[in-house]
């Protein structure tokens, strides 16, 4: 290698010796060399054996500066060692680099810090005044020619397994950015990411980079929206929603200063859903997985495969009547005026106040489970001294048919517990009519008599949401939670339309409902036919063509009266449960097979559970056919443009050539399309949804307000939170309290639950 180096730097180094170096050896251990100066002890440190093609030699042309400098840095990840720019000169007149030094990155020494000030953590000292180096130069031809190399170093080398760790052969490409990007938005953590992409290139120290660099790129990354601010970054995702989905609604409320208070938003899919499923829906704001406390208001329901649904999504402000109000109302205009037949919610009086005044003729029911609840609060000694009163008060909620019997076992209860003075069971009978379910049989729930799916959801929210979360934030990872909910729906689909439920045994009815029902509709009408089989029976009575049976469940004593009309094919039972549920109970299915009634009767097939749930036209917009085209194809337009003038902008800032046709080109075209687009109606701006959508505070009539006025999101005061979980309920409470009693002194509450 001492052929290699130019006269004057061989005159400037002492001679040593390399004929006793074994450097097979060394390139076999992968250790840095030095060799000890015998004059005056000094140890010299030469790079690893490497290929000789791979080693600079002066003479040695490039046609580039760039060129040349990823020479040396192959070269120096080789060696062992980190690069990075020294001095250089260009030409006055041409802006030409003439020359340049790559030297080793602890070239020199670190300057004195002028600034008087104490550093608690002052960087370590990484330069040691090295002096290899490699100069190049096109003074003399017109290519960039090596004209000074020195490859000795006075520190330590690194191995070949941490050179990666050197910053200058640190570099993120543009794939790594989209694989980052693609990973944060499906919710991996920085960690798992830079594992995976580890492992795809077989290691770390091949990446190309270290989770410093992927952290200083997602800082960087959330930096964008925090200069646009929330309320910047929320209406842009809206709007470019909006303009990818023409059928996605939102709407906001302002208050008086022009500041967002709440906002609404559903997509084309919710508002498809609602049409095929919005007879009932469960609405909760219990759940606050946002850093400012916001409730999180979501409309949910039940789809044909028993899956949990979104209709809608809401982040409050507040939970007052006006804007219960304007949420209903909004929810409304959203599903074309179409409003859903039962809502379940918890005792909420603001929410039912706004129920009564915007779906008046929506049949409100109270979640069984919030009542158990509140009994565990008010009622929290009769509980403890009465071990019965948890069955007795389970009894008047589901088990009675009729009203009168309802009345009179709710009077004996009282009677039996002392409880007639009782405020809470007071107030809690005069609206019994929301939560016993003598008076809502008939109103078709879809089976269900709590918000369980709404806390269900609660649940599963906080695997995708997180109170670090900004609003924007917020709305990326709750589509992640949409797409993963929709996918196991398209699952279920495809199992349904492909796929026939197995019969255990063979009976016609059976088989006819697995043709009709889909999976797991079919399940739940197997077992109310299999609970029908030990029912008992008996003619209760005739009156004309109706005959009415009494059904007696097996181990029970009480009946239900089943009435069948064999001149219109048409049954009933006393327990409503195709009025409740949308299928049949046992105990007619029990008359039915007794009559050898081998299928199903059509009237008792409701289509909500069938394979063929989802099927018919459903008109989602109030827009005309003509401007749904009209953004449909601006859609259309709009994405196919932005995926070439990516790869355009993509390849002209690569060279100023390029980047001088890109602009030209984009000056001539502008002049084109301005050409033709004279004479023709412009095209309206895509803005906050229909201006009739947006409402303020101060005025419940819809104003017409320029997204150019609102001045920001109303921030809540700040609540914090010993931790990221659901605040624990008073009935949680009291089980808790009640297990720590019966570990020490025998005693607890007990509660019992009958499903109708």
């Amino acid at each position: 290698m001492e052929n290699d180096l130019p006269t004057h730097e061989i005159q400037s180094c002492r001679k040593l010796d390399f004929e006793d170096v074994d450097w097979q050896e060394i390139n076999d251990n992968a250790l840095p060399l030095y060799i000890t100066d015998g004059n005056q002890g000094n140890q010299i440190f030469l790079p690893l054996a490497i290929p000789d093609d791979l080693v600079p030699k002066l003479g040695m042309e490039f046609d580039t500066e760039v060129a040349a400098r990823n020479f040396y840095q192959k070269y120096a990840k080789t060696s062992g060692f980190g690069t990075r720019l020294s001095k250089g000169h260009k030409d006055k007149n041409s802006d030409m680099m003439l020359d340049r030094v790559f030297c080793c990155s602890r070239e020199g020494k670190r300057p004195k810090d002028k600034r008087n000030m104490v550093v608690k953590c002052p960087r370590p000292e990484t330069r040691c005044d090295c002096g290899a180096r490699m100069k190049i130069s096109c003074r003399q031809a017109g290519k960039y020619c090596v004209v000074q190399f020195v490859a000795q170093h006075n520190h330590e080398l690194s191995t070949p397994s941490k050179t990666h760790l050197f910053r200058s052969h640190r570099h993120m490409t543009m794939a790594h950015e989209a694989e980052i990007d693609m990973a944060r938005s499906c919710g991996i953590a920085p960690k798992q990411s830079i594992e995976l992409m580890s492992k795809q290139v077989g290691g770390r120290e091949n990446l190309g980079f270290i989770r410093d660099d992927l952290k200083t790129y997602l800082r960087s990354k959330r930096s964008i929206p925090m200069m646009q601010g929330d309320t910047g970054g929320v209406l842009e995702y809206l709007q470019r929603m909006q303009l990818e989905d023409p059928n996605f609604y939102y709407a906001i409320q302002v208050d008086e200063d022009d500041l967002i208070t709440n906002i609404f938003w559903a997509d084309a899919k919710m508002r498809t859903d609602f049409a095929h499923f919005g007879d009932v829906v469960c609405f909760d704001t219990t759940y606050r997985k946002h850093k400012d406390g916001r409730p999180i208001a979501l409309f949910v329901g039940v789809n044909h495969h028993k899956q949990t649904i979104v209709f809608g999504g809401a982040l409050l402000y507040d939970e007052t009547i006006r804007t219960f109000e304007w949420l209903f109302d909004t929810f409304a205009k959203a599903m074309m005026g179409k409003i859903p037949r039962t809502i379940l919610t918890d005792q909420d009086g603001r929410m039912a106040t706004a129920l009564a005044s915007q779906w008046p003729t929506t049949y409100h029911r109270l979640c069984i489970w919030h009542i158990y609840q509140n009994a565990a609060t008010h009622l929290a000694n009769v509980f403890k001294d009465f071990q019965n009163f948890a069955a007795n008060f389970s009894h008047c909620i589901y088990d009675y048919e009729n009203e009168n019997d309802f009345l009179e076992g709710w009077s004996e209860m009282l009677k039996m517990y002392g409880l007639e003075d009782n405020k809470w069971l007071k107030k809690m009978f005069d609206i019994k009519e929301k939560w016993a379910l003598v008076y809502g049989r008939e109103t078709f729930c879809a089976d269900m008599t709590t918000t369980q799916r709404s806390e269900s959801m609660n649940s599963v929210i906080k695997k995708y949401v997180s109170y670090k979360h900004d609003l924007l934030e917020f709305f990326e990872h709750f589509q992640r939670l949409l797409d993963d909910r929709r996918y196991d729906e398209s699952v279920a689909d495809f199992r349904g339309n492909q796929n026939t439920p197995a019969v255990t045994f063979p009976c016609k009815i059976l088989q006819h409902a697995a043709s009709e029902y889909t999976h797991e509709v079919y399940e739940r009408f197997k077992d109310e036919l299999c609970k029908g089989i030990d029912c008992k029976w008996e003619v209760d009575g005739e009156l004309g063509k109706q005959v009415i049976y009494r059904v007696t469940p097996y181990g029970k004593t009480s009946h239900h009266l089943v009435t069948y009309d064999s001149s219109k094919n048409s049954i009933s039972c006393s327990c409503k449960k195709f009025e409740f549920a949308g299928f049949l109970c046992s105990h007619a299915l029990k008359i039915l097979m007794t009559l050898n009634i081998v299928t199903i009767p059509d009237a008792y097939i409701l289509k909500r559970w069938t394979k063929a749930a989802k099927i018919g036209n459903v008109c989602v917009s109030s827009e005309s056919s003509q401007e749904m085209e009209s953004k449909a194809k601006l859609s259309f337009r709009y994405k196919e443009l932005s995926y070439l003038y990516m790869q355009l902008m993509t390849k002209a800032s690569e060279c100023d050539e390029a980047y001088k046709i890109a602009k030209d080109g984009f000056w001539k075209m502008l002049e084109q399309m301005d050409a033709c687009c004279q004479g023709k109606k412009k095209m309206k701006e895509v803005c906050i949804e229909e201006r009739e959508s947006v409402y303020q505070d101060v005025d419940t009539n819809p104003s017409e307000i320029d997204c150019s006025k609102i001045k920001g999101i109303k921030v809540k005061e700040r609540v914090t939170y010993k931790s990221s979980k659901r605040p624990k309920s008073a009935l949680e409470m009291a089980i808790k309290k009640r297990k720590f009693c019966s570990t020490s002194c025998g005693v607890g509450i007990g509660f019992t639950y009958s499903m109708l």
